[in-house]
């Protein structure tokens, strides 16, 4: 099937999805006016009436519900993102102890990957939360000197300071999908073929610039599309969030539809929010593959 016929094939079954999604929503519209309900959208410019316990642009409970669910949105935005970048540091650097010549990093790493991803995920939030951070004395300590410090009340990293919600949703995403990603990175590196480890090593290359100057590239075609699975994973858990009290988007959705009562409007909203998070992740994936597969054919 050439390019062409393949781009037709994905329009048509676009539109096919949101013909059944509209048929799907005008049902439920038809069926909530004959019961006298109606879907509206109204609440949305309404004071929300209440606090956030943090906000990446000015607000105040006056504001509007729906500045209250985009507060809510960046917040979910900034430790998705955040959260990508420290997985994947994790992933990449325990994927590569995996295949390391020294079998202290091999065990440490198999270590890692093999305990974390028997825990699950909400356990995980919940000990950073009451027992990393909660359980720090309430008087701020530099263990790193002025690089770090910490305290129950939050965390400053290089002047820059984290709530103990954000720094507990952080450090769980991104070290239970770290372990995951670690999987990812080792079977990618499997994939390349032995003559290249070897060759690398006979020209007296060190482990760590084999691998990124000879290996990984190689490998990168195997480990994208799988990683983009572990992103759009670690998008959708963070709406355990909630269970540490950060306001994300799904911990003021509930909040919102708590008080206004509109509970299919607001899971509407949810819904599209969350599919638009997933829909930057996977457009800029797959971006980054078209790129490395150019990049390699060039060559």
């Amino acid at each position: 099937m050439n390019r062409s016929k393949r781009l037709w094939l994905q329009v048509i079954i676009v539109l096919g999805l949101l013909t059944v999604m509209g048929i799907l929503i005008n049902n439920l519209a038809v069926n909530l006016i004959r019961t006298g309900l109606g879907l509206s959208f109204d609440w949305l410019w309404r004071p929300a009436g209440f606090a956030l316990s943090e906000h990446s642009l000015p607000y105040q409970p006056s504001d509007s519900t729906a500045w209250a669910l985009l507060m809510g949105w960046l917040n979910s935005l900034r430790v998705i993102v955040a959260g990508i970048v420290l997985a994947t540091l994790l992933g990449v650097t325990a994927g590569a102890a995996r295949r390391s010549l020294n079998p202290l990093l091999r065990q440490l790493a198999a270590l890692y990957v093999g305990s974390i991803r028997q825990i699950p995920l909400l356990l995980q939030l919940l000990f950073w939360y009451f027992v990393a951070f909660l359980g720090l004395p309430s008087q701020p300590f530099a263990p790193l000197g002025a690089v770090i410090q910490l305290s129950n009340q939050g965390i400053s990293l290089l002047g820059v300071t984290l709530s103990v919600e954000f720094a507990a949703v952080l450090l769980g995403l991104s070290v239970f999908t770290g372990a995951s990603i670690a999987e990812v990175v080792r079977g990618g590196l499997d994939s390349v073929p032995r003559g290249q480890w070897e060759a690398f090593r006979s020209l007296g290359m060190t482990e760590g610039l084999g691998l990124r100057r000879i290996i990984l590239p190689q490998a990168l075609p195997a480990i994208l599309p799988a990683l983009s699975s572990q992103y759009l994973n670690l998008a959708k858990n963070s709406t355990l969030a909630i269970a540490v009290g950060y306001a994300d988007l799904y911990a003021v959705s509930d909040t919102t539809i708590t008080q206004t009562g509109r509970a299919i409007e607001g899971f509407l909203l949810l819904l599209l929010s969350f599919l638009l998070l997933n829909l930057l992740i996977n457009g800029g994936m797959q971006l980054l593959n078209r790129a490395v597969l150019k990049n390699q054919n060039h060559h």
